[in-house]
């Protein structure tokens, strides 16, 4: 039996009445939900040591639950020593319930972690809705070993929602508890 997390239960029985009353919405197939997020890394000393990819691949998934696979580099730059196929990152998309597992551990676990941490930033929307996350250290997810890192990596963590403006993503992350900065509650 499928339980489903918290979040997602939050995000149907309350956030959906709040977004419906606050833009104005004539059906629920209006309001904005979320539809996957993608975990991105790139490793750009990858072109000299090849362990680098393995060891972000076994760190994504350990972190999302799920099998990381290799982004490889498009063209190749002689400058970098790098060819066309070359494995230079590691990404993960994460649909449905991983999803909504991630998000919760990313808000309750993960960005409490951040040292100095007063709140994401509100300006990186891309205008259509779309949110994306810089974490400079992956050693705030529990589930990497500090023991185990021989580098500590970055993480880009891109949010996709249906939302047709920024302001009606905004309202649908913070509603979902992502700690903003400058948020008016």
């Amino acid at each position: 039996m499928n339980h489903g997390s918290r979040l997602k239960k939050k995000y149907r029985e309350e956030i959906v009445g709040q977004l419906m009353e606050q833009f104005n919405y004539k059906s629920v197939m209006q309001v904005p939900k979320l539809v996957k997020i993608t975990i991105n890394q790139g490793i750009g000393d990858a072109t000299g040591d090849k362990k680098l990819v393995e060891n972000a691949l076994q760190e994504i998934a350990l972190i999302t639950g799920q099998k990381a696979v290799p982004t490889k580099a498009k063209t190749s730059i002689s400058n970098f020593k790098l060819r066309e196929g070359m494995a230079i990152g590691a990404k993960v998309t994460l649909r449905q319930e991983r999803m909504w597992e991630f998000i919760e551990r990313l808000i309750i676990v993960a960005l409490p972690r951040v040292r100095d941490f007063r709140g994401i930033s509100n300006k990186a929307f891309d205008g259509r809705g779309n949110y994306s996350l810089g974490v400079t250290e992956q050693i705030i997810f529990p589930e990497i070993d500090i023991d185990k890192v021989n580098k500590i990596t970055g993480l880009d963590i891109n949010f996709v929602t249906t939302a047709k403006t920024d302001a009606e993503a905004l309202a649908l992350l913070q509603a979902l508890g992502l700690p903003f900065k400058n948020q008016k509650n």
